[in-house]
């Protein structure tokens, strides 16, 4: 495992992971944290693991304006944090995908799949979509108990959070007194077209895996079958029985721990969708 800093939106640094495996790699693929996550929260650094023993040179990063640095242990950004919106977070991706093709990280002219487990899935199907003409190197895109749209909020909290210029969101796993910014809602109501979330993965070209926990509190698996009828390609999703919306896996994660089954199971759907990959760049 090396780490790296590359630059992201805003010109700010992209503090990220990459985990290579031991043989040829035959793909390379990019693992998008959720809201209030970081590259190595819970289940990713098992997801990257696995994606390796599977031949794939993985890169994980904390996206710019997550508030996070390298001190997982709290938020030494909120003042980044505050001002994300979803363009910042696909630009990041963006900026991966760049650093890839100009070999500045390992990958360049493998295929490319994108994972990102809950706002994480949103921010790849945005960037998938979005980007469908000049991804020519994407060949797949898994998501992992995602929502179905960009905003979540109730008429009420958007109502305040314009009105009052920023909307409170406290961190249960450290305490900190976390604020979203008005931007980050302006931003959807001033481009439209570019956070209609089920329109965007419609463009998708690619295969689209959609996998979430039955069990989920936090994103309701409907929004599962939601984004799976939405698809260029249609699928079904692959629903985890008891999966709850980190797959039940603890934080931090254990170095050499045992999955939860939930998790397992998600690795075991990963492995399947990474080894399409190579058929698929065939095509």
């Amino acid at each position: 495992m090396t780490e790296w800093m590359i630059q992201g939106s805003e010109g700010l640094d992209l503090l990220g992971k990459t985990d290579l495996p031991s043989g040829r790699a035959h793909a390379a693929a990019i693992i998008v944290h959720g809201f209030k996550g970081y590259m190595d929260y819970g289940m990713f650094p098992a997801l990257a693991q696995h994606a390796v023993s599977e031949g794939v040179i993985v890169h994980r990063f904390n996206l710019a304006h997550s508030g996070m640095t390298r001190n997982t242990g709290t938020f030494e950004r909120p003042d980044l944090f505050e001002r994300d919106t979803w363009r910042h977070q696909v630009e990041d991706v963006m900026c991966v995908v760049r650093a890839i093709r100009d070999g500045t990280l390992a990958g360049d002219g493998l295929p490319l799949a994108l994972i990102g487990h809950s706002r994480g899935g949103v921010t790849c199907l945005l960037t998938a979509g979005l980007h469908a003409d000049g991804l020519r190197e994407l060949r797949g895109v898994m998501t992992i108990n995602a929502p179905d749209s960009c905003c979540r909020m109730s008429d009420e909290q958007r109502t305040q959070l314009l009105r009052d210029g920023c909307l409170e969101s406290p961190s249960a796993r450290t305490g900190q007194a976390l604020t979203i910014d008005k931007a980050w809602l302006q931003d959807q109501l001033d481009h439209p077209g570019e956070h209609d979330l089920l329109a965007i993965a419609g463009r998708i070209k690619t295969r689209v895996m959609v996998v979430h926990g039955d069990s989920d509190q936090t994103i309701e698996p409907r929004c599962a079958m939601a984004i799976a009828q939405a698809l260029a390609r249609p699928t079904v999703p692959a629903f985890i029985s008891g999966g709850d919306h980190v797959l039940n896996t603890p934080n931090p994660w254990p170095p050499g721990g045992n999955p939860p089954p939930q998790l397992g199971e998600a690795l075991d759907w990963l492995a399947s969708f990474l080894r399409e990959i190579p058929l698929l760049a065939d095509r």
